[in-house]
């Protein structure tokens, strides 16, 4: 299925991979007043999308947005309220990147009534295939699970001091998935020669693990947020092959478990 701001594969399993923050587009009323460094959406989750491509085989639904984070970001509330109270993040719609330097020109950044108007128009279809999707898996197969697929620099000042692990696994702190499937994630993690990992360390999960997740229900929802490391060269932006082939073996292991 493809819309003009998403294109959502249906699977034939109890999995959805949600992306949010694999769109890099900026539509052009909006990119004329970003800095230039900003017009090259700097801040996306490069190439998850191309990283969780696998998950088709696996039987997975895949949703990922066109848009970046920039235009409006899909894993935040739609009040803007903090995701991480006291620490430095960005918001709804980012003035400021994650650099720290600012996302648009002097008298750019926009107003209530313009976000207001974003999330209306990329926001909410999002939100709208999401649950729709995670609907039908959990009346189909009686339960499901939301994965959501993040990746960060590894070395992020503004956001975090120090280096991230390799696999930052979040489930806002053990309340949105069951016990035992967090358990046996952490397991797979620790069973990875070569790689670090944590457990609801910086990144606990966003809205949308949050938001939709429902344990008591049928509906487990997991983050995980990777070192851009794992699968690229930060500094050039540049995929890597050997990393990204050693990377989804471990991803497919995560992803398996969460399905059984």
């Amino acid at each position: 299925m493809d819309a003009p701001n998403f294109s959502l594969h249906r699977g034939s399993a109890p999995l959805l991979v949600s992306l949010p923050h694999d769109g890099s587009e900026i539509p052009g009323d909006i990119a004329q007043r970003l800095t230039p460094d900003a017009r090259k959406a700097p801040d996306t989750d490069w190439w998850v999308s191309r990283l969780y491509a696998f998950a088709k085989d696996l039987g997975a639904s895949i949703l990922v947005p066109r848009y970046s984070r920039y235009v409006v970001d899909l894993n935040r509330p739609p009040d803007d309220t903090s995701l991480y109270p006291g620490q430095n993040t960005t918001g709804l719609c980012p003035i400021v990147r994650f650099s720290g330097d600012p996302v648009y020109v002097e008298r750019g950044v926009p107003d209530a009534a313009e976000i207001a108007r974003r999330v209306d128009a990329y926001w909410q279809p999002y939100h709208q295939a999401l649950l729709a999707e995670l609907k039908r898996i959990r009346d189909q197969y009686g339960r499901a699970v939301l994965w959501e697929g993040h990746s960060i620099r590894g070395e992020v000042p503004f956001l975090f001091e120090g280096s991230l692990p390799d696999f930052n696994l979040g489930t806002a702190g053990g309340a949105s998935c069951r016990p035992e499937l967090q358990q046996r994630l952490a397991t797979v993690l620790g069973a990875q020669p070569g790689y670090t990992h944590v457990v609801n360390g910086r990144f606990k999960g966003g809205y949308i693990t949050r938001h939709y997740a429902d344990p008591a229900n049928g509906i487990d929802a997991v983050q995980l947020e990777l070192a851009q490391r794992t699968y690229m060269d930060e500094q050039r932006v540049e995929w890597d092959d050997g990393k990204a082939q050693r990377l989804q073996r471990v991803l497919q292991a995560l992803l398996d478990t969460a399905l059984t």
